[in-house]
């Protein structure tokens, strides 16, 4: 139900795949972005939204908020999106396309093997805009209100774990090892968020990992 929204606006900018989506670029102000101003209305509010939700909360932005750092008048916004919640939906589905790319481009720059995982969650990890996952975030401060936000998190955490079979043996065991080490990965991630240390979580990370891979000689025997 949701696979179309936004899906002109965020289709042009895939094709940068090859960086990392947390980029200096990306997390400047949204109106100190060098382009934003010369980008349709609809882009201009969508991409600030993307900004503040992820990094101020859902709950704590509201829309003249976005509204006044989008640059556009409340005729504008309304005429793109009818509510907060509309909007609250093409963020993620915007964030949901912009992760993935990132998440399966960069696990091919670490090997495209299960040895990735770790470095590509680094990258992420040590950026100083990292507030989290977007997703368990949006489910815990307003999913009771918007069930739609549960519906498009559970299709996020699907692909993400569809990306990380990926990186396994074609074997019987292969879906149950990657929804645990999907599992692991959120756990990381939510970890991540409030540690002092991002590498002490990542080191637990390796570790657990390297546990669950050693699993892929069973899945290789199962062949």
């Amino acid at each position: 139900m949701w696979t179309h929204v936004d899906r002109p606006v965020y289709s042009g900018n895939l094709a940068n795949v090859d960086r990392s989506v947390y980029n200096a670029v990306m997390q400047l102000p949204a109106t100190s972005r060098p382009d934003l101003r010369t980008r349709p209305a609809r882009e201009r509010i969508l991409l600030t939204a993307h900004d503040l939700f992820y990094r101020e909360g859902i709950r704590s932005t509201g829309i003249d908020t976005v509204i006044a750092r989008a640059a556009v008048t409340k005729v504008t916004f309304y005429r793109h999106f009818k509510s907060k919640n509309d909007l609250i939906v093409a963020y993620l589905e915007y964030r949901h396309e912009r992760w993935m790319s990132w998440f399966t481009a960069a696990l091919q720059r670490h090997g495209g093997t299960l040895q990735a995982l770790v470095p590509t969650m680094a990258e992420w990890f040590r950026s100083p805009e990292y507030r989290g996952c977007a997703f368990i975030n949006g489910v815990s401060e307003i999913a009771p209100a918007l069930p739609q936000v549960t519906e498009i998190t559970r299709r996020h955490k699907a692909e993400m774990q569809q990306a990380i079979a990926a990186l396994l043996p074609d074997a019987r065991r292969r879906h149950s090892a990657a929804r645990s080490l999907a599992l692991v990965i959120d756990g990381s991630i939510v970890q991540a968020q409030f540690c002092a240390d991002p590498e002490a979580v990542l080191r637990d990370l390796r570790q657990l990992v390297k546990l669950i891979g050693g699993e892929r000689a069973h899945l290789q025997s199962s062949l």
